[in-house]
């Protein structure tokens, strides 16, 4: 039985630049060994010894057609004040919620892709 050796969460984008390094400034990263303007990465995307995953970012002309969008959510202590951070590195602020003990944000980066940032109210 074969075993995975690392975990990505893979981007496909039009400028690989932009993206990796607008991820990398929000987590408070640097981007791994090798980056260039065909695909870049964070988070040791290639060590297998991490147990979480990695950031890739891919160089595509055109996204595919009914492929599944990306959902990523962040757990923030620093809630809302991240949210300003973001939107001020390029993120587009879309709505704000409370609800289920979880209050969070929901924003598009660069390009255009959905997360959250947001923190639980509640033990």
């Amino acid at each position: 039985m074969a075993s995975l050796s690392s975990l990505s969460i893979t981007f496909d984008c039009h400028d690989v630049a932009r993206q990796a390094l607008f991820w990398a400034e929000l987590l408070g990263t640097e981007l791994d060994e090798g980056a260039d303007e065909f695909v870049a990465s964070i988070g040791g995307v290639h060590n297998s010894d991490s147990l979480t995953p990695g950031m890739l970012f891919i160089k595509v002309d055109d996204r595919a057609a009914g492929k599944n969008p990306l959902h990523i959510d962040l757990d923030d202590p620093n809630y809302p004040a991240d949210v300003e951070r973001a939107v001020a590195l390029g993120a587009e602020k879309l709505a704000s919620f409370d609800e289920y003990g979880i209050e969070w944000t929901t924003l598009k980066d660069p390009e255009g892709n959905l997360f959250d940032i947001g923190r639980r109210t509640v033990a």
